[in-house]
């Protein structure tokens, strides 16, 4: 498919290829436009006219222009030096003892974020919230009071708020969820909304990534800092070789 002749100018050949390898020059969304039934002739017609113009500047001598000669060069010599700093990083390699020695030096980068699951009531008094808690030591369940008195638009829900991770709340009402044990129910927590109270449900602690889990973040990693090393080092050495004059 990609070698399917789409048109000829003065006996050269446009394919299919010629026009996919020239589209990923586009951004996304005119290639995408280009893939129409409308965008494929424009796009086609577009590349029968720049075969046109190079024709005309073969024709023309236009290789001996000093402005083809220059853009020539420099675009030689960009080329050059992305050869030269591949060539340069790829004699990089990696250990699994590098590997495990970055998992165990840097770990703090590899802890999940401790969450909590739970539920609270929502009051406007200090007083309500009391009576409250006393309905529920009574036997009220948290989930019916909630239901009943809870202001919050969790109430519908029994209070539940779901999951959450640390900073997701307000300080005060952070603080005292994450020091509940699972099931049991905070005294009065005052913050900017009014009196909670909380039932926490769930608690799930600051787990480690395994290292397995960690090692392509790891060789990132460690690739980035290798290579910026072997770039430093290299220049260093070049400059050593190549006389460098700044005036």
């Amino acid at each position: 498919m990609d070698k399917k002749v789409l048109a000829k100018v003065n006996g050269n050949e446009i394919t299919q290829k010629d026009i996919n390898r020239s589209l990923l020059r586009f951004p996304q969304e005119t290639q995408e436009h280009y893939q129409t039934e409308e965008g494929k002739k424009q796009f086609l017609d577009q590349m029968i006219n720049f075969e046109l113009i190079y024709n005309y500047a073969l024709d023309n001598d236009m290789q001996k222009d000093p402005d083809y000669i220059e853009q020539m060069r420099l675009i030689e010599k960009d080329v050059l030096i992305q050869i030269g700093i591949k060539n340069i990083m790829s004699t990089i390699d990696i250990t699994n003892e590098e590997v495990q020695k970055y998992y165990e030096e840097n770990s703090q980068m590899f802890k999940g974020e401790e969450s909590a699951s739970a539920k609270h009531i929502l009051v406007d008094t200090l007083e309500e919230i009391q009576k409250i808690k006393a309905e529920i030591t009574n036997g009220m369940s948290f989930e019916e009071a909630a239901k009943t008195y809870s202001k919050c638009p969790s109430a519908p829900q029994g209070g539940s708020l779901g999951s959450f991770t640390r900073g997701k709340m307000v300080p005060e009402f952070e603080e005292a969820a994450f020091k509940l044990q699972v099931g049991e129910i905070s005294e009065p927590v005052k913050t900017q909304f009014g009196y909670h109270l909380i039932q926490l449900d769930e608690k799930n602690s600051e787990d480690m990534k395994s290292l397995e889990e960690s090692k392509d973040i790891i060789m990132q990693n460690i690739s980035h800092q290798k290579q910026n090393e072997k770039y430093i080092s290299s220049v260093e050495e070049l400059k050593n070789k190549y006389a460098v004059e700044i005036k």
